[in-house]
């Protein structure tokens, strides 16, 4: 089965990186840009934490707070579950599940490796589990998943 480690390889090198003291409103602008629902916080080659739309939901509008004021070091979240470069694929997405997670953290001996998303998995499943949908449906499935469909 496939691990953290081919996942985390098979990805592109992520173009959503912040830093922590820029302003909210600027990492809004950095999410429409790249097209994503989160951006990665690091200072230097120490990641910091994850930025979201969900983040922003919830510590910046319904708590009143202005994205022109707040940095996303105030308001990102800093708590999400960590994967290690063998952990497997099936591990990855129990650890999810039980955590209501949308976002792990690989690290390699505290070393930042990159964030695995529920699309990744999804991906994979697809990826493996194509024979049990005709071809058609399956490229379809894989496309929403990587972003270049819809399916209505």
């Amino acid at each position: 089965m496939r691990t953290v480690d081919d996942l985390i390889a098979s990805k592109p090198r992520p173009e959503n990186i912040i830093k922590p003291d820029v302003l909210v409103i600027e990492a809004l602008h950095l999410l429409d840009q790249v097209n994503l629902s989160y951006l990665i916080v690091m200072e230097g080659d120490a990641y910091k934490g994850v930025f979201s739309e969900r983040d922003y939901s919830r510590n910046v509008v319904l708590k009143g707070r202005s994205s022109r004021e707040a940095q996303v070091q105030e308001v990102m979240t800093t708590d999400l579950p960590v994967v290690a470069p063998n952990d497997t694929v099936e591990h990855c997405m129990t650890l999810m599940a039980r955590s209501k997670a949308r976002y792990l953290v690989a690290l390699d001996n505290s070393q930042f490796m990159g964030i695995i998303t529920i699309h990744d998995l999804l991906r994979q499943v697809l990826a493996n589990r194509a024979e049990v949908f005709d071809d058609a449906l399956a490229q379809k499935l894989i496309d929403t998943a990587e972003g270049r469909g819809r399916i209505y």
